[in-house]
């Protein structure tokens, strides 16, 4: 549970720093995302959820 904490205050930080760093990029970032279709959301949410899936694993073993 301390380490799913841990991820999740980095997550806060590193979002953080994107907005702090770039606020005016982040934001058109985040107006591409709401016209990128659905599909896509989600397949890249996919790829992401696996890559960390996978680093975390090669991490920990």
């Amino acid at each position: 549970m301390k380490d799913l904490l841990a991820a999740l205050c980095l997550v806060a930080v590193i979002e953080g720093l994107f907005l702090f760093a770039a606020p005016a990029a982040w934001k058109r970032m985040a107006e591409q995302l709401l016209d990128a279709p659905l599909p896509v959301l989600r397949r890249m949410g996919g790829i992401a959820l696996a890559v960390g899936l996978a680093l975390l694993w090669w991490l920990r073993h």
